[in-house]
C-alpha cells in the first residue's frame, strides 16, 4: 500500500455535551462503539488508508486520550481551550507541517471504501483547495433533518441559497495557506469553506459506503448496527 501523501489531523477535543452522561467520566472519543473507542474507529481509515503522520487535538479530559493515543504514535496537539476547528487546525500546523492536510472527524463510523483513500485519489491541486467527502441526506444515519451543501454539475459545492441536500460525513482534504490571513485564534473550518466556495474551489466527492453520525447516544446503536451489518456483507 502506498503512504497516504497527507498528514492528517484527527478532531478530537470538544467536550461531547450531546452525549450526556456518557463523557462524565471520559472524552467522547473513547466512548466504546461495537467494543472499542470511537477513536479507533477513525484510527482504522488513517491506518487503511497508509497515513504516516497523524495528530489529534485534544482538551477535555485531555490526559486520557494522550494515555490512548501517544503509544499508537500519534501526535498530540493540546488546546487549553477550546479553538473550533479552524482554529485547531491552524494551531496544530506546526505538528502537521506544510502542504495540503487531511481532516477526520472522530465521532463517525465509515463503511465501504475508506474515506481518506478515496479523497486521496480524487484531489486535483489544480483546481481544489478543497474536498469534502459528502452523503446525500437520505443515506445518513443518526443525523439532523438537513443538508450542508449542493453539488454543481461540476462537482462543486455551493450553499445558502436551499436544497442542501448533502452532508459532511467528517472528511476532507484541504490547503491550509488561509489560515495565516486569520488573525483570530477560535474560528470553525466553515469560514475556510465559505472563501474556498466563493472562490470556486471547494469541492465535494460523495462517498462509497454509509456513514453514522456518532454525536449523540443514539447514534452508538445505530453505529453498531451498520458495522454488524457491514461485517455480514
Amino acid at each position: 500500500m502506498p503512504d497516504f501523501p497527507f498528514p492528517l489531523m484527527i478532531f478530537a477535543a470538544g467536550f461531547g455535551t450531546r452525549m450526556g452522561a456518557l463523557t462524565a467520566d471520559r472524552p467522547k472519543p473513547l466512548i466504546p462503539v461495537a467494543g472499542r473507542p470511537l477513536i479507533d474507529h477513525a484510527l482504522d481509515m488513517a491506518s487503511g488508508a497508509g497515513a504516516r503522520r497523524v495528530v489529534a487535538n485534544t482538551h477535555y479530559k485531555a490526559e486520557q486520550l494522550a494515555a490512548h493515543l501517544t503509544p499508537k504514535g500519534i501526535a498530540i496537539s493540546h488546546e487549553p481551550q477550546i479553538l473550533e476547528t479552524g482554529g485547531g487546525l491552524k494551531a496544530a500546523l506546526p505538528l502537521l507541517g506544510p502542504g495540503p492536510v487531511a481532516v477526520l472527524n472522530s465521532d463517525g463510523i465509515w463503511t465501504g471504501a475508506n474515506p481518506l483513500s478515496q479523497l486521496a485519489q480524487a484531489w486535483d491541486p489544480a483546481r481544489m483547495e478543497t474536498l469534502l467527502l459528502l452523503l446525500p441526506l437520505q443515506q445518513t444515519l443518526a443525523h439532523g433533518p438537513k443538508g450542508d451543501f449542493r453539488l454543481d454539475d461540476q462537482g462543486r459545492i455551493l450553499r445558502g441559497q436551499g436544497g442542501e441536500d448533502h452532508v459532511y460525513i467528517g472528511a476532507c482534504i484541504l490547503t491550509p495557506d488561509r489560515l495565516a490571513a486569520i488573525a483570530e485564534d477560535v474560528f470553525s473550518l466553515n469560514r475556510l469553506w465559505n472563501d474556498m466556495i466563493a472562490a470556486g474551489t471547494a469541492f465535494g466527492l460523495v462517498h462509497q459506503g454509509r456513514w453514522c453520525d456518532v454525536g449523540h447516544p443514539a447514534g452508538i446503536a445505530e453505529a453498531e448496527r451498520l458495522l454488524h451489518d457491514a461485517a455480514d456483507g
